[in-house]
């Protein structure tokens, strides 16, 4: 949730393949809200290969999927993914606790 009590939007893109993918111009109310269960941090070499490849099995995606079981099919729960900037990355919402099945690029800045 945001300080206001609102939850961050973000546009999610169902099975991308790049973080290409998730660059796409979209409007403002094709967001959908989110709240973050998770946040995983990878070394530089592990999230450039994630991001030029998000169709493979990831083992840090089943190691937290379990945290994104949604009781609230409003609000998205997510991984958030990220290197350098903890404030930048990528959101994921897990499918079949193995695979990114939506991404959202997000930047909280």
């Amino acid at each position: 949730m945001t300080n206001n009590g609102q939850y961050a939007t973000a546009y999610f893109v169902r099975h991308p393949r790049t973080i290409q993918d998730l660059m796409l111009l979209h409007a403002l109310d094709e967001e959908q809200p989110f709240v973050i269960a998770q946040k995983i941090y990878l070394p530089m070499i592990d999230y450039e290969n994630f991001l030029t490849d998000m169709t493979v099995d990831r083992g840090f995606i089943e190691e937290n999927a379990s945290k994104c079981v949604n009781d609230d099919e409003y609000v998205k729960r997510c991984l958030f993914v990220y290197c350098r900037d903890p404030q930048k990355g990528v959101l994921i919402v897990p499918e079949d606790g193995r695979w990114v099945g939506e991404a959202a690029y997000y930047d909280r800045k």
